[in-house]
């Protein structure tokens, strides 16, 4: 079951590097995906699931798991960088309600117009647009980026750059 998992976790990641070729689109997905997903936890910081543990605590540790049974190494830096930012998106949350929805609109509008001018460069449409789970790939996917970047995980990199063949433009 964990092998069927992770394949179909690598074919999601393929899928998004397929649609993320373009050096510009990458980088506005550097700054677009973390404001996202920062202005996200915020709201998600909103729901109460008692008192010490909300939505955003649940989501972000459903997705973090999720990448940690799939590819441990990018679950582990995801880790690293998704606790600092749930940790600001709750100091935010914790604001009066005019400053956290005006920091969260401005996040969320930002990190959306970034990635579309992105695509723009990209000349393709955004993945989620053909399979909505490929928003839930970003930040893995932004991970598995920066190791490659670093000359690191080079066998992940050539498995990734295998199965997005299957997703090439055609």
């Amino acid at each position: 079951m964990i092998r069927a998992f992770r394949d179909w976790f690598l074919d999601q990641l393929a899928m998004y590097a397929a649609y993320h070729t373009d050096r510009r689109n990458q980088f506005t997905h550097y700054v677009g995906v973390p404001l996202i997903i920062f202005s996200i936890l915020i709201v998600l910081d909103q729901v109460r699931l008692g008192e010490s543990f909300s939505a955003a605590i649940l989501v972000l540790g459903l997705l973090l798991l999720s990448y940690l049974v799939a590819v441990p190494v990018v679950g582990i830096l995801s880790l690293i960088i998704c606790v600092p930012l749930y940790l600001a998106a709750a100091s935010v949350a914790a604001m009066d309600p005019m400053t956290r929805w005006l920091v969260t609109a401005v996040c969320f509008v930002a990190g959306w117009a970034v990635q579309f001018v992105g695509h723009v460069y990209e000349g393709r449409r955004p993945a989620f647009t053909v399979n909505t789970l490929q928003i839930f790939m970003a930040p893995g996917f932004l991970v598995a980026e920066m190791m490659f970047a670093a000359g690191l995980q080079r066998g992940l990199a050539e498995a990734l750059h295998l199965r997005a063949q299957k997703f090439a433009r055609p």
